[in-house]
C-alpha cells in the first residue's frame, strides 16, 4: 500500500481452519468493499469451505456465507496468488504443542508459522502488513520480523499481533458483538500507522473505544494470559467440587454464593469433569514453558498446576465411575452422551472424552458414544489413536440406541438435547441398578431419581 491508512482494498488469510475461515467471512460481510481471501494448501478443506458441508460447525456461519461467498469472499489452494495481491496477510495457521526436541509437550511449535513468513517474504511484492491471528508465544513477531528484514529489504513490512479471543459454539456472535479488539504494533510512526490501518478494518462494524491498542509484545501475552486466567477458574471450581463430595456441600450452591461477589462474577464457574479444546492446555503449557526459559520456575509451577487439577478431575471422574459400578465395569455397556469439548461445535480436540472413554476402554468396558454435533467416523477415529481396546467401542447416531442395555448413562457434553431426551424410556432400556453419571450437572437430579436412576454428578451428592 502506498499509504498505510488508507484503508486496505484486499485481505489475504493464510490457514482455513477454526479461526481463519469465521473471522475472515465475518470481516468480508462488514467490509464489502474489501475482497477477502482464505487459502490453504488443504485441498480438501478448500473444497468444504466451498460447498454445504462445512469443515467447522458454528451457529449463524451458513447465514455469514450466503451472503459473502464468491462475492467478497474467496477460499482458494492458490496461496502465492493470495499472498501477493494482499494489502493485508492474517496467519492463521496451527501452532500445536510441540511433541518433539526442546519444549517437547509444553512449547508451541511454531513451524507453520515460520514457513508462512518465509513464503511471504519470497514472493510477496510491494508494502505489506502482516498479522499474527494464530495464537503464540510472547516474541514471535521477532522471527517473523527478522524473516521478512533478511529476505524482502526491498518492501515496507510492518508486522501486528491481532489474536482472536472466540469460543467456539458461539464464535459470530463473538466476531459480530467482540468484548474487544485487540492489536498490538511497533511503538514507530509507521507501526502506528498499521495499526490505525487494520483498526480501520474492524472499525466498520466495532465502536472504536472497544479496540486497544498496545505494543507487539504485551498484545501477544494478552491472549496466553487470557486463556490461563480462564482455564484456572475452571480448574479452580473442579479443585472445590472434590471437597465439596466429601463434605456434602453443593457445588452449584457453592459457585452460585460465590459467583455473586462482584469482584469474582459468575462466569467460568460451572464445575465439569474437566476442560478441553484446542487452547486452554495448549496455551497454558505454553506459557509455563516460557517462565521455565525465562528463569522463573516459581511461576512456571504455579501455571502448571493448572494442567494437572484439569487432567486429576478427568481421572477422578472415571475413578469414581468404577468404584460405583462395584468396582469394574469389565464386559459392562457404558453409554457416553456427549463427545465434542462443549456443545455448539463439532471440535473433539483435548476433549474430556478421550480421557474418560481411553480410562473406560482400559478398564474392558464396552463403549458406546453419541454425540450430535460429532460424526462417527470422527468419535471413533479420535479413540483409535489412543487406545489400543478400540475394537470395544461403537459409536451410534441415535442416543436411545448408545443407552439400550447399558449399565451406565454418562453426560460428557453439555448438549440442550440432552435435557429433552426421554429418560423413562433410557431408563427402561438399562441394566439395573441404572446408573447416571452427569458429568455437567446439567439434569434435574430429584427427577432422575424419581426415575429409579442412580445418579451422580460433580461436587454434590
Amino acid at each position: 500500500m502506498s499509504n498505510p491508512q488508507i484503508k486496505p482494498q484486499r485481505i489475504c488469510c493464510i490457514g482455513a481452519g477454526y479461526v481463519g475461515g469465521p473471522t475472515m467471512a465475518v470481516i468480508a460481510q462488514k467490509c464489502p468493499d474489501i475482497r477477502v481471501t482464505v487459502v490453504d494448501i488443504d485441498e480438501q478443506r478448500i473444497a468444504a469451505w466451498n460447498s454445504d458441508e462445512l469443515p467447522v460447525y458454528e451457529r449463524g456461519l451458513d447465514a455469514v456465507l450466503e451472503t459473502t461467498r464468491g462475492k467478497n469472499l474467496f477460499f482458494s489452494t492458490d496461496v502465492d496468488a493470495g499472498i501477493v495481491a494482499a494489502d493485508i496477510i492474517f496467519i492463521s495457521v496451527n501452532t500445536p504443542t510441540k511433541t518433539y526436541g526442546e519444549g517437547a509437550g509444553k512449547a508451541a511449535d511454531l513451524k507453520f508459522v515460520e514457513l508462512c513468513a518465509r513464503k511471504i517474504a519470497l514472493i510477496s511484492t510491494g508494502n505489506k502488513i502482516i498479522v499474527e491471528k494464530s495464537t503464540i508465544p510472547v516474541r514471535t513477531a521477532e522471527m517473523i520480523k527478522r524473516i521478512m528484514r533478511e529476505n524482502c529489504s526491498e518492501n515496507v513490512v510492518q508486522v501486528l499481533s491481532n489474536p482472536e479471543f472466540l469460543a467456539e459454539g458461539s464464535a459470530i456472535q463473538d466476531l459480530h458483538y467482540p468484548d474487544r479488539i485487540l492489536i498490538g504494533g511497533e511503538e514507530t510512526e509507521s507501526g502506528r500507522q498499521a495499526v490505525d490501518t487494520l483498526a480501520s478494518v474492524y472499525e466498520s462494524w466495532v465502536p472504536s473505544e472497544k479496540i486497544i491498542k498496545t505494543n507487539l509484545w504485551s498484545s501477544e501475552l494478552s491472549k496466553l494470559a487470557a486463556n490461563a486466567f480462564l482455564a484456572q477458574r475452571i480448574s479452580s471450581i473442579n479443585a472445590l467440587s472434590a471437597l465439596c463430595e466429601v463434605t456434602q456441600a453443593n457445588i452449584d450452591e457453592v459457585a452460585q454464593a460465590i459467583g455473586r461477589d462482584r469482584r469474582i462474577g459468575p462466569k467460568f464457574l460451572k464445575a465439569s469433569v474437566g476442560f478441553g479444546g484446542s487452547c486452554f492446555q495448549k496455551d497454558v503449557l505454553n506459557l509455563v514453558y516460557l517462565c521455565e526459559h525465562f528463569g522463573l520456575p516459581e511461576v512456571a509451577a504455579y501455571w502448571e498446576q493448572v494442567i494437572k487439577m484439569n487432567d486429576y478431575q478427568k481421572r477422578r471422574f472415571t475413578k469414581n465411575l468404577v468404584k460405583t459400578l462395584f468396582n469394574t465395569v469389565s464386559g459392562k455397556k457404558i453409554a457416553i452422551l456427549g463427545f465434542a469439548f462443549k456443545s455448539g461445535t463439532n471440535d473433539t480436540r483435548e476433549t474430556p472424552a478421550i480421557q474418560v472413554c481411553s480410562d473406560l476402554l482400559e478398564e474392558q468396558g464396552l463403549v458406546s458414544v453419541y454425540d450430535p454435533g460429532v460424526k462417527r467416523e470422527q468419535i471413533e477415529s479420535e479413540l483409535n489413536l489412543v487406545n489400543a481396546n478400540s475394537n470395544n467401542l461403537v459409536a451410534e447416531d441415535d442416543p436411545y440406541s448408545a443407552c439400550a442395555g447399558s449399565h451406565a448413562v454418562v453426560i460428557l457434553t453439555e448438549w440442550q438435547e440432552f435435557k429433552n431426551l426421554d429418560y423413562q424410556r433410557i431408563f427402561s432400556l438399562m441394566e439395573k441398578p441404572a446408573f447416571f453419571f452427569d458429568g455437567r450437572n446439567l439434569l434435574d437430579f430429584d427427577a432422575m431419581r424419581r426415575i429409579g436412576f442412580q445418579i451422580r454428578g460433580i461436587g454434590r451428592v
